[in-house]
């Protein structure tokens, strides 16, 4: 297990596509809803994406642009178009105006625009960020990022081409599970892309040694890992995994296990109702209760029991992280 398979396990389109949408200017589709992350990309045409109080930015044939929320973004043929915005959302049906058409979930034959000669068609996946692991990932990323055409998700485009050119049985799975693939090839190309600022986890990965451990303390981050044994599976003293890891990702081995540790136990809190604290504890690494209800605290400014009774107020039972996986063991680092 990397970190970037952690963090990203929670975000998943789940019946979320938008659609595929076959466009004769002029348009305006406003995306509503605000989602945590929407990525849109164009296989024919072009038009411009409008975030919310930030400036247009151009989205070309095979091009992507992800969008964080909660702000709403629109999609239009052009800045300053004459249409008038069509608001679309997770219950958007299917509506029309002046030759735009969108349907959500599957593919929309192109009405006015005939046979699509030089229409721009348009797909939009809106994801839903389920718990605290995943927020670390959506904090790394800025409100809008771009990637160009060329890179490893044009294969995925292909597929995605394919899948929206016919109505078939079982069309949302697989096209979810395409857009969850692009997503992954989308926020790979912007980590590694030059002048990107990527978090310091991410190049870290790459590292013979820090990356390995990493890799471990994600693999088993409820054992009782110390600064000694780390450097012993990584086959490096401890001066040097600990310089070497703090220089890479910003805070020693151990500050990182705690503050993970305390990411998995947020998101146990709040999907196990029945667990009591001490179960939680035990579940990330932590013996003693006390100990464990401590470190929560001082990594999250709150006691474990406050947080959970917050946050099963402020979320709906579907709304709630997937539960993490992890070992019980016996540790207090």
């Amino acid at each position: 297990m990397d970190a970037f398979s952690d963090l990203i396990r929670g975000v998943r389109a789940h019946g979320s596509l938008f659609g595929s949408s076959t466009l004769s200017p002029p348009w305006a589709l406003h995306f509503v809803d605000g989602a945590p992350l929407t990525l849109c990309t164009v296989l024919t045409g072009a038009g411009w994406i409008v975030p919310e109080h930030r400036p247009p930015e151009p989205l070309r044939a095979r091009e992507t642009i992800v969008v964080r929320g909660p702000a709403t973004f629109t999609f239009v043929d052009e800045v300053g178009t004459r249409a008038e915005p069509i608001a679309c959302g997770e219950h958007c049906a299917t509506p029309e105006q002046g030759g735009t058409r969108h349907r959500r979930g599957w593919n929309d034959r192109g009405g006015d625009a005939g046979d699509g000669h030089g229409a721009t068609t348009l797909i939009v996946g809106a994801y839903p960020v389920r718990g605290e692991i995943s927020r670390r990932l959506l904090d790394a990323l800025p409100v809008v990022l771009r990637v160009d055409a060329g890179g490893t998700a044009d294969a995925v485009l292909d597929h995605l081409a394919a899948e929206v050119a016919v109505d078939t049985p079982g069309q949302q799975v697989v096209l979810d599970r395409l857009l969850d693939w692009m997503l992954v090839c989308t926020l790979r190309e912007w980590f590694d892309r030059p002048g990107s600022e990527p978090p310091a986890w991410w190049a870290a990965q790459r590292d013979p040694v820090v990356g390995h451990a990493l890799r471990l303390l994600h693999a088993d981050p409820a054992a009782p890992w110390t600064v000694a044994a780390l450097a012993e599976y990584t086959g490096v003293s401890r001066s040097t995994l600990a310089k070497r890891f703090a220089d890479l990702v910003g805070e020693p081995p151990l500050t990182y296990l705690t503050c993970w540790r305390m990411t998995l136990a947020a998101d146990l809190l709040v999907e196990q109702e029945t667990a009591t604290v001490a179960d939680v504890a035990r579940t990330v690494g932590y013996a003693d209760p006390f100990g464990f209800s401590a470190a929560f605290k001082r990594v999250r400014g709150i006691n474990p029991s406050e947080f959970r009774r917050t946050a099963t107020t402020d979320f709906p039972a579907a709304e709630r992280p997937v539960p993490p996986h992890t070992t019980p063991a016996g540790s207090n680092a």
